[in-house]
């Protein structure tokens, strides 16, 4: 009888318990965005955001470097607290989120973070590249150096977070960092000695359509048609995706019919293509669609700036990219939050023949960005390959790229670009291109001689091949050519695969594409 009375007693007991834990509120941990994981690098002599979710009303504290931050969650439990501006600082650090729970992270430096975003030339990694065995193996010495490379998601909608971990540069590791990414921030790092951090968003493929929110969208008309193409897809997309399951129902079917009389059956699965089904949660070429998925769970995390290498996937929409690229770069400085911060981009460097003049229209387009504030462009029509539309000395890229950074960004007085034309003018039966600031540190080398890359054309605007020959010192280059006697136009390096000639006496570096018509092809 007592043995029963206890049972009883027991189970009255759990009986209680279940219910209380139904009743009790569920509790939410405090966790930090995904940025702010083992190994991140802040951004030193800035403000540092800290954000994250936690129980609506919880109240969060954030602590690192004998700095602590308090706050209270919101209604809908996101929390954010901004530590001060904080001096670079190689030697790890915690830290220490607490609420209801305590979050510590581990390995936190404070120096150079920088934004790597674009297409697939920035995406293409360091085991991607030359020389990559020696960059691989070499790295182990570079471990201030981390990439963080967000896990790739397209969306309708912007998402609050993502995923994601720090990498620490090492044998292990760095054969994954995008190539320009590393070289880069190598080349930041043994100037600055300061820990490097890179955020990689990069896609293959991508249009710049995609990485616009959806606010510049609607109010830049350069994006009107992509809005419009998109609006019609969605509503095409029930068609196009039931026309799909039946025509992959139908191969299934004659696939068992075939294997059924054992006879060949070579037709290809139907599918979605590889950028997914038009229209699709999965198309990637819909507008924001990498903007809200890979560029809105970091607002807004502290950065020194940008850098860009994309356009590929425009190529040919020259009047579009010329609204397109700064108002992107606008809005993204505007959703950061800090300012107009230095952006960087690679203009599209050679691919394919000597005779398109597709991607020299498009590097202009790119061009018309630079009207903006501390913006600036690596020249690398000099680097490509005329069968791999990726380059693979991403080192020397990556190298142009950090010394435009050092040159305007930190202040060093390095070389960070070519010679450029100070004029053009008519001479004879040809035209005389002057260089600015005659000197023998910016005089011109040429490569070739006479000078290759130039053409010129008369009244019936046809380009045709003429020769460089340098003077006043090697500042200026008269150009001919004995079949265009009467020129009225000249251009250099106006080809999708060009032979440039001219480049910095001391640095090597090329002198950029020019023309001095205005014409339409």
């Amino acid at each position: 009888m007592r043995e029963k009375k206890l049972m009883n007693m027991m189970r009255n007991n759990l009986f209680c318990l279940a219910l209380g834990c139904l009743s009790a509120p569920v509790r939410a941990d405090v966790v930090p965005a995904f940025l702010f994981n083992d190994n991140a690098v802040l951004q030193r002599d800035k403000p540092v955001p800290v954000w994250g979710t936690a129980d609506a009303g919880e109240r969060v504290s954030v602590a690192f470097a004998g700095h602590t931050a308090t706050t209270t969650a919101d209604a809908t439990g996101k929390w954010r607290v901004d530590l001060p501006a904080l001096p670079a600082n190689a030697t790890p650090s915690s830290l220490v989120i607490k609420g209801k729970n305590t979050v510590t992270r581990t390995g936190i430096l404070v120096g150079e973070v920088w934004l790597a975003s674009g297409q697939s030339n920035m995406q293409q990694m360091v085991k991607e590249s030359f020389d990559s065995s020696l960059d691989i193996a070499g790295s182990a010495r570079f471990s201030m150096i981390r990439e963080l490379r967000p896990d790739k998601k397209t969306s309708y909608t912007p998402l609050s977070t993502g995923s994601g971990t720090w990498k620490v540069a090492g044998p292990e590791t760095t054969g994954d960092f995008s190539a320009i990414g590393y070289h880069y921030a190598l080349t930041l790092y043994k100037v600055l000695n300061v820990p490097v951090g890179i955020i990689n968003t990069s896609q293959g493929a991508s249009k710049i359509r995609t990485w616009v929110d959806d606010a510049t969208l609607k109010a830049e008309p350069a994006f009107s048609g992509d809005i419009e193409e998109a609006t019609k897809k969605l509503a095409a997309y029930p068609a196009v995706k039931a026309k799909l399951d039946a025509d992959v129902a139908k191969w299934e079917t004659d696939k068992a019919a075939a294997l059924a009389a054992k006879t060949p059956f070579t037709t290809p699965r139907p599918g979605y293509g590889w950028a997914g089904t038009p229209g699709g949660p999965d198309d990637m070429f819909r507008p924001s669609t990498f903007y809200n998925g890979l560029i809105h769970p970091l607002l807004p995390y502290a950065l020194r700036g940008v850098i860009w290498y994309q356009g590929e996937g425009d190529a040919g929409l020259y009047a579009y990219y010329v609204k397109a690229f700064p108002a992107l770069i606008t809005s993204w400085r505007t959703l950061f939050g800090q300012g107009d911060f230095p952006f960087y981009w690679v203009q599209l460097s050679s691919y394919g023949d000597n005779v398109s003049t597709l991607w020299p229209f498009m590097r202009e387009a790119q061009n018309a960005a630079l009207s903006l504030p501390n913006t600036g462009h690596a020249i690398s029509m000099d680097l490509g390959q005329p069968k791999n539309i990726h380059p693979q000395r991403k080192q020397e890229i990556g190298r142009r790229l950090a010394r435009i950074a050092l040159a305007r960004t930190y202040g060093f007085k390095i070389r960070d670009s070519g010679p450029e034309v100070e004029k053009i003018e008519r001479e004879g039966a040809g035209f005389r291109i002057r260089f600015k600031s005659p000197n023998r540190w910016q005089a011109l080398t040429n490569f070739s001689d006479p000078v290759t890359g130039f053409e010129l054309a008369g009244e019936d605007r046809v380009f045709k091949p003429a020769i460089g020959v340098m003077g006043d010192n090697n500042t200026s280059v008269l150009v001919t050519s004995t079949q265009v006697p009467e020129p009225i136009a000249v251009r250099y390096a106006w080809r999708v695969f060009p032979l440039p000639g001219l480049f910095d006496h001391d640095e090597g570096l090329p002198v950029e594409q020019f023309r001095s018509d205005n014409w339409a092809r």
